[in-house]
């Protein structure tokens, strides 16, 4: 009997239904236009893309453009690659301009489906980036598609791992620039780690189609982009901690060596905040409980692990001056392996060697927020529908199943479980036996590379010939799922998703010609093509005799949506086919839903050795639970993304102000701001609100502003004046570190005091924040714990990240004050003496230089003007305005082949 539910859907159709019903109006127009556009010249497709990128540009909305531009678009694919969009990519490409994910199944021609909205929106001259999951499909998407753009007057481009920065750049400058979601998400870091506007590559985030956007957005989304590299030393900390640790004793800290976790008690913690107060390690007034001691304590504990839980000659050994780990299982050292979180500098500490540096974190960025950069958004998978409320929670994204071209005539058969993995796989070899036997291809699916050798092995033995899909060599990827068609064919494969080859049935025609022609080039391309095509149609003819392609897959995984990615490569635009999952009691998902109860059930029903059940209700329990390991997951990323949300708004605002800062000619206005708020913080110190002239520490505030601006000022005269109170003395501090400024900039020249200003505001940002991302590590390791006080650890992790990032700020304001007010002109004797230094660098790099150079270096250093002869006309040593205006990284004017931010850029 249907419930109401299905009796309404029956009636009203699904939410689907009729959003692909809504779209089909469009599709109409769309084909309406196609007579007009088969008579364009080549040329005449160009000028309408010129007359409607026009018209985008001035303003008109998109959605009118779009049937005469996928009209356009059609008839360019169709000249320029022979392939005419069928109606349902056209809906396809309506979803994917609207800001949806399209699930359309495998083999309904995903790549071309993009070509329709990034055409449509890089007609407004923005930029469009297509995403895919890796660097080969990348270049070959590019490739093969540019051939559309181009024959469209657009410009495409390609981003891959190394590439030299001017490719780059031109890259991100095309209309259609295709890449990897690993490669945009570093760029988006490096771009802003770059200290000039020219040197950024991205020239903004404005629409992103991404392909297989469940593996990008769901799969990899766990794991968070990071740039590191070594951090200032620390070794004087990890030392001086490490002195204080033997002075604990028993009552100071709890150790579980079941657990191999070790932490302080309250004694140990009072005992450890006055030692550190003694050691000037913690300021006065700091406690070890304010968010200002996360990195201390963090150094506390790791050095109290060191001594407590880390034996030398058990867990490590100590070799040649460094801490070697031992492999608790094997014994064995693992040279070049280092513990993580400063672990290993506190065991270095502890046996007296040289500490090495720390990596630190530079920049980072989750997956889930570098694309919520981006104004729109849409993707393409076969399998979305599985996760369509992550989706939608997090990316605001709609799924939207698009109908096949063709009817589904792929049979899938309910999972067979047998009680042991040694039955279960007995069984698969022997039902690959049988489809091979008839000529049936077969694509056999495992859920690691240890067990897909396993089933290699096992076919060996029974002189069955197959192919291990090998993730490693991309190109070589693609002719195996190419060839994995052909009759009779066994291929082995871990994981299916995103391979952007189609399994055809018979083999791959396009394939099996490039291979031919590369072989031997001096066949004749049509007669081979002829050839190939007779051969591959009495295949295809015995492969549908045969079945079709039989998918076995040997277990399942936590998701759903993955074991359908693998069923999908079969019954591709309407082609017959099967599929089966064989499982066992011994399965990882089968253990977690409770095999115990299930063994109990085959037992009472006398199963043999070797038999398999076979039921609807199996594979609907197995269905429940992939359902909750798929929720439990995605609360863990969902709990992640909490967290790395408070730092991208951190991560926003300071991003943000280094582009700021960077677009700005002048920054005196920021730095001027910075500095009136230093005198403001100093006085309201050292001056308190509503208080008497006589309780004013004006000894205080003048060694303040002569340590922070530099300026020795008659302070305590002011204050003595009749009728002087806290305002008038920071108006008279402000006029006078103002002037004192104007005088530096007229000694350095103002174009060069602009760029120093701009340099040094940079370079603190970027210090701070690579310190701020640190200390939120830290943070994050120990906010936990607060949940055993009943405290939430994302509202306390939130409430310490402001307190910190506040910090962060006035720090800022203050170190760039002080170094604006240290900067100075260098003297001559500091000018020769740099000379000097540049000249004998040059003559150790080249000693053959080293008569010639000694020469030459005489001259330019006695007459005070070029430092080198291949200085610039007219440079003067001593005077900054003959420099011209070079760019931090470009070479420095005097000639030294330096940089100029390492030579006369100094500050």
């Amino acid at each position: 009997m249907l419930g109401l539910g299905s009796i309404a859907k029956k009636v009203f159709g699904t939410t689907n239904d009729r959003k692909v019903k809504a779209a089909r109006p469009l599709v109409e127009k769309i084909n309406a236009l196609e007579p007009e556009f088969e008579k364009l010249s080549d040329e005449g497709l160009k000028a309408k893309t010129e007359e409607l990128a026009k018209r985008a540009m001035g303003g008109e909305d998109l959605d009118n453009i779009l049937p005469e531009a996928f009209a356009n678009c059609r008839e360019a694919a169709k000249r320029a690659l022979g392939l005419r969009a069928f109606d349902v990519q056209l809906i396809g490409g309506i979803f994917l301009h609207q800001g949806n994910i399209a699930e359309m199944k495998t083999g309904e021609g995903k790549t071309l489906v993009a070509t329709f909205p990034a055409y449509l929106n890089a007609l407004t001259g923005r930029g469009v980036h297509v995403v895919t999951v890796n660097d080969y499909l990348a270049k070959r998407d590019a490739e093969w598609m540019g051939k559309v753009y181009g024959m469209l007057g657009l410009k495409t481009g390609v981003i891959y791992p190394q590439q030299p920065e001017a490719e780059k750049k031109e890259a991100y400058a095309a209309d259609i620039t295709y890449a990897t979601n690993n490669e945009l998400g570093f760029d988006y870091l490096r771009d802003n780690m770059k200290s000039e506007l020219g040197q950024m590559n991205q020239r903004g985030h404005y629409f992103a189609i991404v392909d297989e956007v469940d593996s990008i957005l769901v799969d990899e989304a766990r794991t968070p982009l990071i740039i590191s590299g070594p951090s200032q030393d620390r070794s004087q900390l990890y030392v001086a901690i490490d002195k204080l640790i033997p002075e604990i004793s028993d009552e100071h800290f709890d150790l579980d060596e079941k657990s191999r976790n070790v932490s302080f008690t309250d004694d140990g913690n009072e005992f450890l905040e006055n030692r550190l107060r003694e050691a000037e390690l913690l300021p006065e007034g700091q406690s070890l409980y304010d968010p200002e001691s996360t990195t201390i304590v963090h150094h506390v504990n790791q050095g109290l692990r060191a001594h407590k839980l880390f034996t030398r000659d058990k867990d490590y050994i100590v070799r040649d001056g460094n801490v070697v780990l031992i492999d608790e299982f094997t014994g064995r050292m693992m040279t070049g392996r280092r513990l993580s979180d400063g672990l290993h500098q506190a065991i270095e500490a502890k046996e007296g060697v040289a500490i090495q540096p720390e990596n630190v974190t530079l920049a980072s960025v989750t997956f889930q927020n570098y694309f919520r950069l981006y104004e729109k958004l849409g993707g393409m998978t076969g399998t979305a529908m599985t996760e369509a409320d992550e989706f939608m929670e997090i990316y605001g994204l709609g799924v939207v199943e698009v109908p096949t071209n063709r009817p589904i005539a792929r049979v899938d058969q309910n999972d067979l479980v047998y009680r042991t993995a040694r039955e279960k796989f007995d069984g698969v070899v022997e039902e690959i036996k049988e489809a091979h036997k008839k000529g049936q291809p077969i694509l056999v699916g495992t859920t690691s590379i240890e067990k897909s050798e396993f089933l290699s092995g096992l076919l060996e033995k029974e002189g069955i010939p197959h192919n291990v899909l090998n993730a490693r060599q991309h190109e070589q990827e693609a002719k195996i799922v190419a060839d994995a068609g052909k009759p009779g064919a066994v291929t082995i494969a871990t994981n299916m998703a995103g391979r952007g080859t189609d399994i055809q049935l018979g083999g791959n025609v396009e394939l099996q010609v490039l291979e031919a022609i590369a072989a031997d080039p001096e066949l004749d391309p049509e007669e081979v093509r002829s050839r190939i095509e007779a051969e591959h149609a009495e295949d295809k003819k015995k492969v549908i005799e045969a079945g079709g392609l039989f998918v076995l897959a040997t277990e399942r995984h936590e998701s759903r949506r993955i074991d359908n990615q693998l069923r999908g490569r079969s019954g591709r635009q309407g082609d017959p086919g099967r599929s089966v999952f064989f499982l066992s009691l011994e399965d990882d998902l089968m253990r977690i839903f409770g095999s115990d109860r299930l063994d109990k059930v085959l037992s009472s029903l006398g199963m043999k050795d070797g038999e398999a059940i076979e039921h609807a209700w199996v594979n609907k329990s197995l269905e429940r639970a992939q359902t909750k390991v798929e929720a439990r997951n995605f609360d863990i990323r969902k709990q992640l993304l909490k967290f790395d949300d408070v730092m991208n708004e951190q991560r926003k605002v300071i991003f943000g102000q280094r582009r700021e800062i960077m677009e700005a000619e002048d920054v005196s206005e920021i730095t001027r701001d910075m500095r009136h708020q230093v005198i403001d913080d100093l006085v309201s110190i050292h001056m308190p609100e509503k208080s008497y002239a006589d309780q004013w520490d004006t000894d205080g505030l003048q060694q303040a502003i002569r340590d922070q601006l530099g300026i020795d000022l008659p302070i305590a005269e002011w204050a003595a004046e009749e009728g002087v109170d806290d305002n008038d003395i920071r108006e008279r501090l402000e006029e006078a570190s103002d002037k004192k400024m104007t005088e530096k900039a007229d000694t350095f020249g103002s174009d060069v005091m602009r760029n120093i200003e701009k340099q040094i505001l940079l370079q603190t940002i970027d210090a701070k924040w690579r310190e701020h991302l640190l200390t939120l590590e830290h943070l994050r390791s120990v906010v936990g714990f607060r949940g055993y006080a009943q405290r939430d650890p994302l509202n306390e992790y939130k409430t310490e990240s402001f307190q910190l990032f506040g910090g962060l700020l006035d720090s800022l304001r203050n170190e760039v004050t002080l170094k604006l007010a240290q900067i100075r002109p260098m003297t001559e004797e500091e000018q020769k003496a740099m000379l000097q230094q540049v000249m004998e660098q040059q003559r150790r790099a080249n000693p053959a230089l080293a008569t010639a150079g000694g020469a030459a270096a005489a001259a330019p250093a006695s007459a005070g003007t070029t430092p080198t002869e291949g200085a610039a006309e007219g440079f003067d040593e001593n005077d900054p305005t003959t420099w011209g205006n070079p760019g931090r990284n470009d070479l420095c004017p005097c000639g030294s082949g330096k940089k100029f931010k390492h030579c006369h850029g100094k500050f």
